[in-house]
């Protein structure tokens, strides 16, 4: 019998993968080339060649009891090296390879996180409109997730609200950058104005509390825009990355945890990583993967490609009068819906066979979700049904 909690956890079901579901079904019922399905950030671009390659060369050179065998269960003492070393020269960082674990994906990373740093009860704080598995995440390591309400006039932080819900339970604050669902990029200014508030309520409640930078995005930017890299900014921080959306590998699922060489206790902290990495199951990154990123981090994937759809459909719904947050990173566009209920505007969506994820899953009821990394032409031919759907509501978005 499947226990009481997941009872509920599959009642409440993944909105965003259900409706990836509907696009199966209405795709056999009207041909797929006549859906639109903007529901799912599943990264569209090759492989780049460079980790295509590295990894051949990893099978063909390594010893292969060591590359398919058990290691450190924070991995490959030269992956570790290799990645620190790279953060180092991009972004002005003191890393060696013990800062660092490898682990699966971004999502493994924050589940190594918080197992390590929770106690039953803490919580952590997430800034609205967030990546709605986060709760969950917590959830798994007895934490209760706390939302910090947005502000919708700009998509920055609403730092007053910040100040409010940080209290004597806080442990963490989680931070994406840039962000999903939004696509903006938290500022330099942002940054700053957030460490502060941190080390003030450090300061008051006598006990850490940390920032966790959830950073699959981090490589996706446009019109120069810069992602700040939070070691630099605040002492008690981990950084969690994944290479799927930089390197197109999400299947693949690794990355890592960077901890910051000034966090207080670092050295038992990354003990901590190590050991929660083996007892959640992962026991290690996948060691193939690990040896490819060796000779393929700096390996881009086309994110020219993402740009050009992302000026194509927000050129196209701001004529016809949908009010966008344009996006500065990821690839998703966050639209205000029509409906004041958007589930009534995704609803509607549909009869175009358009599939967008409604604000409510990322806890900003009120806007929808497009995720634009989808083939061009797709994209093109979509055109016409966002031409019906403004039609619809013409008197909503033209008063």
């Amino acid at each position: 019998m499947v226990s009481k909690q997941m009872q509920q956890e599959i009642i409440k079901g993944s909105a965003i993968r259900a409706m990836f579901l509907e696009g199966k079904e209405m795709a056999e019922r009207v041909g797929a080339e006549n859906v639109y399905d903007f529901s799912l950030g599943n990264p569209m671009t090759p492989v780049p060649k460079a980790y295509n390659q590295a990894m051949i060369e990893a099978i063909e050179t390594e010893d292969s009891l060591e590359l398919h065998g058990y290691m450190d269960n924070a991995g490959f003492p030269g992956t570790r090296q290799a990645v620190a070393e790279n953060l180092n020269q991009r972004f002005g960082t003191d890393f060696d390879g013990s800062h660092i674990v490898m682990t699966v994906g971004a999502a493994g990373a924050l589940n190594v996180v918080f197992k390590t740093i929770l106690n039953p009860g803490d919580e952590v704080l997430a800034l609205a409109p967030y990546f709605g598995e986060y709760r969950g995440y917590a959830a798994n390591h007895q934490g209760i997730l706390r939302e910090v309400e947005p502000d919708t006039s700009t998509f920055q932080p609403n730092l007053e609200d910040l100040k409010v819900k940080i209290t004597e339970k806080t442990k963490a604050l989680i931070i994406n950058n840039p962000v999903n669902p939004t696509g903006i990029v938290y500022s330099e200014e942002t940054i700053q104005n957030i460490a502060s508030i941190l080390e003030m309520k450090q300061k008051e409640y006598g006990s850490a509390i940390y920032m966790v930078s959830d950073e699959p995005y981090r490589e996706l930017v446009y019109d120069d825009s810069k992602v700040p890299f939070l070691t630099k900014y605040y002492r008690n921080t981990f950084v969690t990355y994944s290479f799927s959306k930089s390197l197109s590998i999400p299947g693949d699922r690794i990355g890592y945890i960077a901890v910051s060489p000034r966090m207080e206790e670092a050295e038992q902290t990354v003990s901590g990583l190590s050991v929660a990495n083996r007892i959640l199951g992962f026991v290690n990154a996948p060691g193939l993967m690990q040896k490819a990123l060796i000779k393929s981090l700096d390996a881009r994937t086309d994110i020219a490609y993402y740009d050009r759809n992302r000026r194509l459909i927000y050129k196209k719904l701001t004529e016809l009068g949908f009010n966008c947050v344009k996006p500065q990173g990821a690839f998703y566009l966050f639209i205000k819906s029509p409906e004041e209920d958007e589930k009534k505007f995704v609803e509607a969506a549909k009869k175009y066979h358009i599939l967008l994820v409604g604000g409510s899953s990322f806890s900003c009821p009120g806007y929808v979700r497009l995720a634009y990394c989808v083939s061009y032409e797709m994209l093109e031919r979509s055109l016409p049904a966002f031409e019906k759907l403004a039609e619809e509501y013409k008197e909503k978005l033209h008063p």
